[in-house]
């Protein structure tokens, strides 16, 4: 298998109006919507659901169990750790049949922990950290660890992810 090569495992439901970047991997029961954009030198594990009309940007890596819902836009080299969360309807209600899609934003080189959960309509900024089981429910600043309930700044970091010296 070529580095161009896209390999998308038997039990992948990918529709043929998606787009996938070459290098891409797509494993066990993975399914990707109509219209969704997936770049160059992902990962998609087991049981990622990707919705309509969603971007993921190069070299991304999406764990086992994430949904990611319309409006949801990632950047390059984002992590996301297994079962986090992503939603879309700010104020959801079963019986609304005029909701609106309500756009999140995970800038490159981001991370996001473990059943991390990302209330949407927030931005989270470069090269920023989501800790394991964090809430989200506003913006995160480029290069800041946040964690909790609800999620708040703890440090600031480098692009690795190492704190370094400073203000919050």
């Amino acid at each position: 298998m070529s580095a161009n090569d896209i390999y998308i495992h038997p039990t992948a439901n990918v529709s043929g109006k998606a787009s996938i970047g070459a290098g891409t991997k797509i494993w066990i029961n993975v399914q990707i919507r109509e219209n969704a954009v997936i770049g160059e030198g992902c990962i998609l594990s087991k049981d990622v659901y990707v919705d309509h009309a969603v971007k993921i940007g190069n070299r991304c890596k999406i764990q086992n169990s994430v949904s990611v819902y319309n409006g949801v836009e990632i950047g390059d080299d984002v992590f996301v750790g297994p079962n986090a969360c992503f939603t879309n309807d700010k104020v959801p209600r079963a019986f609304n049949t005029e909701w609106k899609v309500t756009a999140t934003r995970i800038d490159s080189g981001a991370s996001i922990g473990a059943n991390a959960t990302i209330v949407c309509g927030i931005t989270i900024g470069a090269f920023a950290m989501v800790a394991a089981g964090s809430v989200v429910t506003k913006d995160v600043p480029p290069y800041t660890l946040v964690m909790g309930n609800p999620a708040r700044a703890v440090a600031r970091i480098d692009r690795e992810g190492n704190r370094v010296c400073g203000e919050v």
